[in-house]
């Protein structure tokens, strides 16, 4: 882990960085999680230094949301965050109270328990709240969302000193970099 503190403090220079490197983590995690690893490998380092280096050199794209929506409809319909597929409601993962759009791209579905325990809150800090790791493929349409959110409103080459100050769907500080043994994290609810 001391290397990708090392790495954040000589190549972050910007929010669209932390972004790309929040993306990059979770490449790697994605990469461990399907070949059913324990533990990362020198491949899950190279594929996140790869597509790290990819993203800032623009040479590399974050996937569209698009492949998200339909991951979302394979899955049917159950809480996105525990499984459950009774009293289900729909959750806006960027709550409306702090600018999250009301469109499919912000919505997933979560039983009334998720759904009341994060409240309003960011999807980062109830994650933290919770003690452990959503699903991967949630995390990955967070960071694809933080990025539009960013784009949109000019923020990506804005310094995260300066979005930490704002009010915002999303705490920047919180997107996760630092991600769990593969073995700890899922892909999506089953």
């Amino acid at each position: 882990m001391e290397k990708i503190q090392q790495d954040k403090k000589q190549q972050i220079e910007s929010v669209r960085d932390f972004i790309y490197l929040s993306y990059a983590n979770l490449a790697m995690a994605h990469s461990a999680v399907n070949q059913k690893q324990t533990k990362y490998s020198q491949i899950n380092y190279m594929i996140r230094a790869r597509l790290f280096k990819g993203l800032k050199e623009g040479r590399m794209n974050m996937r569209t949301i698009f492949d998200d929506e339909k991951i979302k409809l394979t899955l049917g319909k159950k809480c996105n965050y525990c499984g459950s597929t009774s009293n289900l409601s729909l959750d806006h993962i960027f709550p409306q109270k702090y600018g999250g759009k009301d469109d499919a791209e912000n919505l997933i579905f979560a039983c009334k328990s998720c759904n009341s325990s994060k409240g309003k809150k960011d999807l980062m800090e109830w994650m933290n709240y919770r003690g452990s790791f959503l699903p991967l493929m949630i995390i990955r349409r967070y960071l694809k969302l933080t990025y539009n959110y960013c784009f949109e409103n000019g923020y990506l080459d804005k310094k995260n000193e300066e979005l930490s100050e704002l009010e915002l769907p999303f705490k920047i500080d919180l997107l996760p970099i630092k991600f769990p043994n593969p073995d700890e994290l899922i892909l999506n609810i089953d």
